[in-house]
């Protein structure tokens, strides 16, 4: 069995103009990288920053760079596309500044919480935005290959999905999450929560605890337990703790799928000896095939989350500009609802469980 991140994208002959603003890490990482791999015709970048966007524009063949947003503006046609990959309290600032009618990428979270989020929806309503989220891990392609898999009934009815990440995160290279209020839930749980969704809809609650750690005392909450509510037989859980420090061996980093007829078990490589990495490892085990004594297969996937899932989320926006009846799965509004998941996890964290009985 083999899938390739091809399988999974609908890629157009005719590709818009893509706009970025923010020149940040992510943009470099991930952003450019797979915007080349996918033959995405980036016209310009701006940022503060302007050397930093000169930089990327020279190595990644960029035709303009500008100094500001309004200058961008200036330059801009219709129906192409703006990238915003900026800090969650400025989105909604740009929102107001581009055309009417834009369609536009706006780089995860929405926001800097459910208020935010919200305000942020209103301004794509008012401007006609065809507008999406970069909710991105859905779109990675061993999630895709995973729900195709489950669409075809190879594990049957789902009834557990479990998050297990257990790894060691050198949160200094990422320096604007230093001040941050909100961190593990807000920027990186968030995909979990958003991935769970787009297979199981929304939970009609959320039990959660956010903690930090004492070896990095500067970071607000590094570490999350969450159990989001899907009735009497349907489990989800997160369990994240960033700040493993022990070497190798006993990382975890992984998503797991478990129904009547078997399980499905994606490694997520990225994440382990980050930023190095490691491989990606889809599993499947079938319990028809062998129920005396199950046994695990390995899927082959060409594709993983960086950059390839990124190639997802903008064709997804290329492929509704081009045809509007088309679904768009990170549209804004649906984004929302992930943003309500997680102001339910921070209120359930900051309000405590139930005291014992004396």
């Amino acid at each position: 069995m083999q899938y390739s991140w091809k399988d999974f994208f609908k890629l157009l002959e005719r590709k818009h103009a893509i706009h970025i603003i923010g020149a940040g890490s992510i943009v470099a990482d991930a952003h450019l990288p797979a915007y080349k791999k996918a033959g995405f015709q980036v016209a310009s970048i701006t940022d503060l920053n302007e050397s930093r966007a000169k930089s990327l524009a020279s190595k990644y063949l960029i035709p303009n760079t500008y100094s500001s947003v309004i200058r961008l503006l200036e330059n801009v046609d219709e129906n192409d596309i703006f990238d915003l990959a900026v800090p969650a309290n400025i989105i909604e600032q740009i929102l107001k500044l581009l055309p009417k009618n834009s369609a536009v990428l706006i780089q995860k979270p929405m926001g800097e919480n459910y208020e935010s989020a919200k305000k942020i929806a209103e301004v794509c309503e008012l401007r006609n935005l065809t507008a999406c989220v970069n909710f991105q891990l859905r779109f990675s392609p061993y999630i895709q290959a995973v729900r195709e898999l489950i669409d075809n009934n190879a594990i049957g009815s789902l009834h557990d999905i479990d998050v297990r990440l257990n790894v060691y995160t050198p949160w200094h290279l990422f320096e604007f999450l230093m001040k941050e209020p909100r961190l593990e839930i807000q920027y990186h749980s968030i995909h979990y929560i958003d991935c769970i969704r787009s297979f199981i809809g929304n939970p009609s609650a959320i039990y959660a605890k956010t903690v930090k750690d004492p070896w990095v005392k500067e970071l607000s909450s590094t570490r999350t337990n969450m159990i989001l509510d899907y009735g009497e037989t349907l489990r989800a859980n997160i369990n994240c703790n960033h700040t493993h420090k022990f070497g190798h061996t006993h990382q975890e980093s992984y998503i797991k799928w478990e129904g009547e007829k078997g399980a499905i078990r994606v490694q997520i490589g990225l994440l382990l000896n980050y930023p190095k990495g490691k491989e990606d490892c889809l599993e499947i085990c079938k319990l028809e095939d062998s129920e005396s004594s199950p046994s695990w297969e390995k899927v082959e996937i060409d594709g993983t989350w960086f950059p390839d899932a990124f190639i997802g989320t903008m064709a997804s926006l290329q492929n509704k500009i081009e045809d509007p009846n088309l679904e768009l799965p990170t549209h804004y509004l649906d984004s929302l609802k992930t943003m309500a998941c997680v102001e339910a996890a921070y209120q359930s964290s900051e309000g405590g469980g139930i005291p014992l009985p004396e």
